[in-house]
C-alpha cells in the first residue's frame, strides 16, 4: 500500500521513507521538545500512569471495506487524540507500509508512540525480517524528535510458528487448550527467540526497548527497558489486582500494560481474555454461541476498574484494547450476528448494509470510549 508519488508528506505517511536517507525531518506540526499531550496541555502531570493510550490494530481485513486505508486511521488518530483524549497509540499489527504510515501520523499529531509489528503464521526470518524493518523506522522517528517506545512483539509462543505446535494462531490456541504441548520445550523455545528479537531490536532501535507478554509468560526481562504485559485478570477486590501486579515490578523497571480490556456482554470481565472465543467460526455467517445478553456497561465499568488499579501504581502506561474492529460489526436488530459483543474494542463498527461484506462503515463510540475519554481528560494538571 506504499504512496508511489514524488517525495511528499503523503510518501512520508505512507512509509516509503522507512529505509531511506537519515535525518530528514518530522512533518510539519511535530512538537519535537514539548510534544503535546491529547488535550493540549503541555504543562505537568497528576502522579499515576505516564502514558494513557489505546490499542490501534493496523492490518489488511477480512475485506477490502476493512482493510486499513491512510484516509480513515489519519481521522482515527485525531480522534484517539482530540475525542479519546489519549496521550499514547499502541501501533500494531502487520505490514510495514501500515505500520510506518501510522507511526508517522501519530507522531504528526503529537501523541507518544508505542510501536509493534506483530506479524504471524510466517517463517521466522519473515518475522524478524519485519520486526528489523519496523524498528529502523522507529529510530528514525526517535532521532527526529518524536516519543517513541519499541516493542519487539507479542505474545511470540502465539504468533511464531514453532514454539507451540499448530500452523496458526487459532491452531496454538486449541493446542494450548487442549494441553497437546510440551511446556518444557515451549518454554526453551519461546526463551530463544525471545532473546533472538531483543538482540535485533537493540540493533535497530537506540531507545526504550520492551515486549508484550501474557501475563503468566516466563520472560528475562534483562532483556529489556520496560516490562509490557497484556493484562485480562478478574478480581472484585482492587487490592487483589494490586497483589498480582507487584511482581513485575521486582525487575526495578517501568511496567506497561500493553493491553488491558473486555467484551460487551454480561459476564465478558470473567473469561480471562478468553472473552472473544464465543464466536462459531464455522458457521456463515459467523454467529455468537449460546444466548449471550449485550452489555456495554460490563466493559466500561471493567476498564474504569481496571484504569484506577493502574493510576493508583503509578505504572508507566496503558493501553486500551482496542480502538476499533471492523471484522466484528454490530448488529442490533440480530443478537445472534452482533458480533461486536465478541470484540474488544471500544468502538463499534456499523455497516450502512448488515451482512454485506463489501458495504461502507462506520465506528461509533461505545460506553467504554466515553468512560475512558472522561478519564483520559483528567491526565493534566
Amino acid at each position: 500500500m506504499a504512496n508511489t508519488q514524488g517525495i511528499s508528506r503523503g510518501q512520508f505517511l505512507a512509509g516509503a521513507l522507512a529505509l531511506g536517507a537519515a535525518g530528514a525531518p518530522l512533518p510539519s506540526g511535530q512538537a519535537a521538545a514539548r510534544p503535546r499531550t491529547a488535550d493540549g496541555c503541555h504543562g505537568p502531570r497528576h502522579r499515576g500512569l505516564r502514558r494513557h493510550g489505546v490499542v490501534y490494530t493496523v492490518g489488511e481485513g477480512e475485506t477490502p471495506a476493512t482493510a486499513w486505508n491512510p484516509r480513515r486511521m489519519r481521522a482515527d488518530l485525531r480522534a484517539v487524540r482530540d475525542e479519546l483524549h489519549a496521550d499514547t497509540v499502541d501501533v500494531t499489527g502487520d505490514g510495514v507500509d501500515r505500520l510506518t504510515a501510522t507511526a508517522a501520523e501519530a507522531a504528526e499529531l503529537g501523541l507518544h508512540i508505542w510501536l509493534q509489528p506483530t506479524l504471524a503464521d510466517v517463517p521466522e526470518r519473515d518475522i524478524l525480517e519485519h520486526l528489523a524493518e519496523t524498528g529502523r523506522f522507529a529510530e528514525r522517528l526517535r532521532r527526529q524528535g518524536a516519543s517513541v517506545d519499541f516493542s519487539v512483539g507479542c505474545e511470540f509462543w502465539l504468533f511464531v510458528p514453532g514454539i507451540v505446535p499448530g500452523a496458526t494462531v487459532l491452531d496454538r490456541v486449541q493446542n494450548l487448550l487442549d494441553g497437546t504441548f510440551d511446556p518444557v520445550r515451549m518454554q526453551r523455545r519461546l526463551d530463544a527467540f525471545t532473546k533472538k528479537a531483543a538482540a535485533l531490536g537493540r540493533s535497530v532501535f537506540l531507545g526504550n526497548l520492551s515486549y508484550a507478554a501474557a501475563q503468566d509468560d516466563e520472560v528475562d526481562w534483562n532483556l529489556f527497558d520496560i516490562v509490557g504485559i497484556d493484562y485480562y485478570s478478574y478480581f472484585h477486590q482492587p487490592a487483589d489486582y494490586v497483589r498480582e501486579l507487584r511482581r513485575y515490578e521486582r525487575w526495578g523497571k517501568p511496567v506497561t500494560i500493553t493491553e488491558f480490556g473486555t467484551c460487551a456482554y454480561k459476564g465478558a470481565e470473567k473469561t480471562a481474555g478468553m472473552g472473544w472465543n464465543v464466536v462459531d467460526y464455522d458457521k456463515d455467517p459467523q454467529e455468537i454461541k449460546g444466548h449471550l445478553i449485550r452489555s456495554e456497561h460490563t466493559q466500561a465499568a471493567y476498564v474504569v476498574s481496571l484504569l484506577e488499579v493502574f493510576e493508583s501504581m503509578d505504572l508507566y502506561g496503558a493501553m486500551a484494547f482496542e480502538f476499533v474492529t471492523p471484522d466484528a460489526p454490530h448488529r442490533a436488530d440480530d443478537p445472534r450476528h452482533d458480533l461486536d459483543m465478541a470484540s474488544y474494542a471500544i468502538t463499534k463498527t456499523v455497516k450502512e448494509r448488515p451482512g454485506d461484506p463489501s458495504s461502507p462503515w462506520r465506528w461509533e463510540p461505545k460506553e467504554a470510549f466515553r468512560a475512558l475519554a472522561r478519564r483520559y481528560a483528567r491526565v493534566c494538571s
